[in-house]
């Protein structure tokens, strides 16, 4: 029943975690290769069904960025993503790439840029998360 809904197009908003999203709104999310996994779940399911996807993760994994340019672990679907929320701030996945809409107070547009491999675009009326 639960996958008839899904894969019916019955679901509005998906928010699910990445290894990895780039600025195309790519996401990877269910193996790194020579790891041991149980299976890739219902996700492929979930992003393609949904009309709204958000990935909510950290911004890296110890230092290393995982919003990229082009990701580079396995897709588990293309063009899907079309927000970001990690603990540095709010992005949205648009035509020229990712706009970071809202920033945590705690950091600072550089450390932003410089924790993220994408070229990050910065909205006109960039606000304040609310943490």
């Amino acid at each position: 029943m639960s996958f008839s809904i899904i894969r019916g197009g019955h679901v509005d908003v998906t928010v699910l975690v990445a290894l990895q999203v780039d600025q195309k709104g790519n996401l990877a999310n269910w193996i790194i290769p020579g790891k041991l996994v149980p299976g890739m779940g219902g996700a492929m399911d979930l992003v393609t069904g949904s009309k709204t996807v958000i990935v909510a993760m950290t911004h890296t994994n110890k230092g290393i960025p995982k919003i990229l340019k082009e990701c580079t672990l396995p897709l588990t679907a293309k063009g899907q993503v079309d927000m970001i929320i990690t603990e540095m701030g709010v992005m949205k996945i648009t035509e020229n790439g990712i706009l970071l809409t809202e920033i945590n107070p705690e950091y600072s547009i550089e450390d932003i840029k410089n924790a993220t491999e994408a070229d990050l675009l910065i909205a006109d009326d960039l606000k304040l998360m609310m943490v």
